[in-house]
C-alpha cells in the first residue's frame, strides 16, 4: 500500500508542472477535461448529464409490480407514435398556413391522412385497448390538444363527433386530457425517464 501511495506522489510531482500549464487535458478515449487556473491552482471543470430521480415505486404485491412494468412497456410502445404525431402535427400546421383556399387545405389533409395510414396502420391496429388509451393521453401531452379537438380542427365537427361516438363504443374517449399532476402522474414520470434516457 505504501509503494502505491509513493508511486502516486511521484507521478503527481512529475506531471504537476505540465498539468498546471494546460487548460485542457485529453485522455485516450478523447474525453476532454477543462480546467481553470485560480491562484496557481488548477480546478478541473466537467459537465455531466442531468439525472432525474423519482422516489422508487413501492409495491405491496407482485401483482402491483407487474402492473407497473406493464405500464412502462405500454408507454414505451406508444411513445414513438405520439412523438411522430407531434412532428406530423407541427409540419402539417405550418404547411396549412401556406395554402390559400379551403379546398387546398382539405386536399392536403386527405393526403397526409393517407400517408399516415399507409405508414402506421399496422402499428395502430396492433395496439391493445390500454395502449390506445395511453396513446390518446400522450397525444394531449405532446401536442397540447385532445384528439377530439384535433379532429374537429382538421376534419370538422361532424367527423369529430362520429369518431368520438365510435371510440366510446370501444371504451375510449377522444376528449381525454393528460393530467400530469393527477391521475396520470405515473405515466408522466415514466415519460420523463424515457425522454431523459433513463428508462
Amino acid at each position: 500500500m505504501a509503494k502505491k501511495t509513493l508511486l502516486y506522489v511521484v507521478f503527481f510531482f512529475i506531471f504537476a508542472p505540465v498539468i498546471r500549464c494546460q487548460d485542457t487535458i485529453e485522455f485516450e478515449d478523447s474525453y476532454l477535461l477543462y480546467g481553470v487556473i485560480i491562484d496557481n491552482d488548477t480546478l478541473l471543470i466537467s459537465s455531466i448529464d442531468e439525472v432525474i430521480i423519482f422516489p422508487t415505486p413501492k409495491f405491496k404485491t407482485r401483482r402491483e409490480w407487474r402492473r407497473y412494468y406493464r405500464l412502462v412497456r405500454n408507454v414505451k410502445k406508444v411513445y414513438p407514435l405520439a412523438k411522430m404525431a407531434r412532428e406530423k402535427y407541427d409540419s402539417v400546421s405550418v404547411h396549412l398556413l401556406t395554402l390559400e383556399t379551403e379546398k387546398e387545405q382539405k386536399k392536403y389533409i386527405k393526403q397526409v391522412e393517407a400517408e399516415i395510414m399507409d405508414e402506421y396502420e399496422e402499428d395502430l391496429k396492433g395496439l391493445t385497448i390500454t395502449q390506445g388509451r395511453i396513446l390518446l393521453k400522450l397525444l394531449d401531452r405532446e401536442i397540447g390538444e385532445t384528439s377530439y379537438a384535433l379532429l374537429k380542427d382538421f376534419k370538422g365537427t361532424f367527423s369529430a363527433f362520429f369518431w368520438q361516438t365510435l371510440a366510446r363504443i370501444f371504451g375510449h374517449n377522444l376528449k381525454s386530457e393528460f393530467d400530469a399532476e393527477g391521475k396520470d402522474w405515473l405515466i408522466n414520470e415514466i415519460m420523463i425517464l424515457i425522454e431523459n434516457g433513463q428508462l
